[in-house]
């Protein structure tokens, strides 16, 4: 019968097990974002979020228990004071786990382990850079490339707000179903600044995006000059600025897919041949859309 088996054991005893969960809480706390193996960073989550309540309650046995836990006599304040107040009005789950592979070598399971809202919040930065891609394939299906080249997209942020407060469902709206559920979530406790952020981080990806195709054409153009006129330039080498495999610009139509074909096999390419000087795609979506007048 299953008895005396509730939590993990780590291959570990009792002793050394409390000592490394307690290691991992504290690292939590100190830097608000930890990665460790996927086992792990559930049960630190767990009791990362009973220290969290005991910041809450704010009494003196809160206060003892919470100091008798972790490492650092430091972070005691912080939970506290930083960590007490920005959860004041959630309810629960202030941790959050993003699955991340696998590890190298053992290849056991990797995740990131987050408070949720901190600073760095991986799922905040994501959600305004879906918002910034959702915008601008809604604009681009409505004009053309280069006349958001030169405005770029005016309304986000009345669009975050009207999508924020909206009871839309299915694709009625500005933004995919999925990042306005996103969109909802994480500004939900974010406090009053969470809008002006994401706007904010939105807008910059938005710019990130207008401006890629355009820089890619530049070195392109330049190169297929250069390979016909046999001379030295400056745009030689085109390996930042080419697209990952299966990535495509705003407004291609090729699927992910089709864009990936033949570059996700680990093939052996010889020394003295150059891989850039054989494909005249260079990397660069063939769309019409981007092409030059």
């Amino acid at each position: 019968m299953k008895h005396g088996v509730a939590f993990r054991k780590f291959s570990r005893t009792s002793s050394h097990r409390m000592l490394m969960l307690r290691n991992l809480v504290s690292s939590l706390l100190q830097h608000e974002q930890i990665k460790t193996t996927l086992p792990k960073a559930k049960d630190t989550a767990r009791l990362a979020e009973k220290i969290i309540t005991l910041g809450k309650q704010g009494d003196l046995h809160a206060f003892k228990r919470s100091k008798q836990f972790l490492l650092l006599p430091q972070l005691t304040p912080k939970v506290f004071t930083t960590l007490a107040q920005r959860y004041a009005d959630r309810p629960g789950g202030y941790t959050r786990i993003h699955k991340f592979g696998r590890r190298k070598g053992d290849n056991a399971p990797h995740a990131i382990l987050e408070l949720v809202d901190n600073p760095r919040d991986l799922r905040f930065e994501m959600t305004a850079r879906a918002v910034g891609w959702d915008l601008l394939s809604k604009r681009l299906g409505e004009g053309g490339p280069r006349e958001l080249a030169k405005t770029g997209v005016k309304d986000v942020e009345d669009v975050v707000k009207h999508e924020r407060k909206s009871e839309a469902t299915g694709w009625n709206g500005e933004l995919r179903p999925m990042t306005r559920w996103s969109l909802k979530k994480v500004l939900r406790f974010r406090g009053p600044d969470g809008v002006s952020e994401l706007v904010k981080k939105a807008e910059d990806h938005l710019d990130t995006l207008l401006a890629k195709p355009v820089a890619a054409q530049k070195p392109k153009d330049a190169l297929e000059k250069a390979s016909e006129q046999t001379e030295e330039t400056p745009y030689a080498s085109l390996k930042s600025m080419r697209l990952r495999a299966g990535q495509t610009v705003p407004g291609g139509i090729r699927s992910a897919l089709n864009l990936a074909q033949g570059d996700l096999a680990n093939t052996w390419v010889p020394a003295s041949r150059q891989r850039y000087l054989e494909r005249r795609k260079l990397g660069i979506d063939k769309t019409s859309l981007w092409e030059s007048p």
